[in-house]
């Protein structure tokens, strides 16, 4: 530090009233620093009280609320945001006036570091619902309108800077938050939104939950003979496992780019799926690997996990995967034929149902319905992905989606009820109002879905 702590101006320390001598910078009772602003440490997330600095050892600090993904918690609350309270959980009284410095600081840019005495750093709860959400994809089409009309040309000084999305004054800074009312912006996959061809993909963040830990791939390709196939892979962190972000997006990254380099070699569709998911869990697995000293540095961490389900569309075949408790659901253009679940959930509630010891209206009520029995990763079970090959002989549309989803549309006849009658010819529209379902019905979980439209068969294409 550049300055050095003021001598001890007073007969007493202002902790413990223990008698002091000129000049000592410190209290020899109770090491209260005498200097007017005691500095922040570095290493603990409470700042001292009182002078009483908390232990180290025996305390329960609670989770960041927010983490890049690696571990590391994300920014802390600015002082304006906590109020301080010492450990009776009673408010602090003022700070003491701050003397003027006596020579200038070395780093200026250091100075807003103490700046907040009293503040604590162990956050409490966060709220069951954020103030600030991600875009919301319930989007009117005059709104979609609005936000395709050009702007009028900005000043280059001002076209470079960000507003704030919550008090579209401030500006934001380098960490993501608002230099006026302290909101943190949203990310970029609080809200993602794909179209390739005919097909579609949108997921949310949700109301509930601090960040996005699904992840979906889409593309277009063709098979040898030309004809042309859509694929749609969609994962769901498992939020109990270390870094479920960095797993989901790993594992539909490399389905995704499996599927769409082997159909054009003549792969057969089953094939290639089974082989996609394979790839899928060696990209999550890898994650696990790290230097041992990370394992010593954070012993608590496990292994990256994620769920995945995927679907194949050709002229005349459909082909889903799966691995955990994400769907696909087939729903019909002619309305008044029945939908269908094409997957079966690899969780504690289908094994009790497949078992004969619950029927599904008691197994999905059960607070263990949702435990996984299978999964990406690691530490995961013996990997047995699940293929299964479909010749529908009609068009419709393929649901391919999490269980933030399906939590608000579980039967094939509520999910068919939710897809908008146009979703076929407007899949990114019919995406976005899935997504509003769930969002409508309360948000819980991240939202991911994707939509394939399914075309009608050639004429004189028998059944298998």
């Amino acid at each position: 530090m550049s300055q050095m702590p003021q001598q001890a101006a007073v007969p007493k320390c202002p902790s413990c009233e223990e008698p002091l001598e000129s000049g000592d910078r410190f209290c020899g009772a109770c090491g209260y620093d005498l200097s007017v602003v005691p500095a922040r440490p570095e290493d603990s997330p409470t700042l001292a009280v009182n002078g009483a600095v908390p232990a180290p050892e025996g305390v329960d600090w609670p989770v960041a609320r927010d983490s890049d993904g690696h571990g590391h918690p994300g920014p802390v609350h600015a002082a304006a945001e906590l109020p301080g309270t010492d450990s009776g959980g009673s408010p602090l009284p003022p700070p003491p006036p701050v003397a003027p410095p006596t020579a200038p600081p070395a780093a200026p840019a250091a100075a807003p570091a103490s700046t907040a005495p009293g503040v604590r750093f162990d956050r409490p709860d966060e709220p069951e619902e954020y103030p600030l959400q991600a875009p919301d994809p319930r989007l009117t089409a005059e709104q979609d309108a609005a936000a395709q009309t050009p702007a009028p040309p900005a000043e280059p000084a001002a076209a470079a800077e960000k507003v704030c999305v919550a008090c579209r004054a401030g500006r934001v800074d380098d960490d993501g938050y608002c230099e006026n009312c302290g909101h943190a912006q949203p990310r970029e996959r609080d809200h993602m939104e794909q179209e390739s061809g005919p097909i579609a993909a949108v997921s949310d963040r949700g109301l509930r939950h601090h960040r996005n830990e699904d992840a979906f791939s889409v593309g277009c390709t063709a098979l040898p003979d030309g004809a042309p196939a859509s694929v749609a892979i969609v994962c769901d962190g498992v939020s109990s496992a270390t870094r479920p972000d960095d797993a989901s997006l790993a594992a539909s990254r490399a389905a995704g780019e499996s599927l769409l380099g082997a159909l054009p070699h003549g792969t057969h569709p089953q094939q290639a799926m089974h082989d996609a998911i394979l790839a899928a869990s060696q990209a999550v697995n890898a994650l696990a690997d790290e230097p041992a000293t990370a394992r010593e540095q954070a012993p608590h961490q496990n292994a990256p996990a994620c769920t995945l389900v995927g679907a194949v569309v050709t002229a005349g075949l459909l082909v889903v995967g799966w691995v955990g408790d994400s769907r696909v659901y087939w729903v019909p253009a002619d309305r008044t034929t029945p939908p269908a679940r094409l997957t079966e959930d690899d969780s504690w509630a289908a094994q009790m149902v497949a078992a004969g010891l619950m029927n599904e209206a008691e197994a999905y009520a059960d607070e263990r319905a949702h435990a996984i029995t299978g999964w990406l990763g690691a530490d995961a079970y013996e990997l047995e992905p699940h293929t299964a090959s479909f010749k529908p002989d009609r068009p419709g549309l393929v649901v391919v989606c999490t269980d933030g989803l399906w939590n608000y549309a579980e039967s094939a006849e509520e999910m068919a009820d939710a897809v908008p009658l146009d979703a076929a010819a407007r899949p990114l529209h019919g995406a976005r109002v899935l997504v509003g379902h769930a969002l409508d019905g309360g948000g819980h979980d991240n939202v991911t879905v994707a939509l394939l439209p399914f075309p009608a068969p050639p004429q004189g294409a028998g059944s298998a």
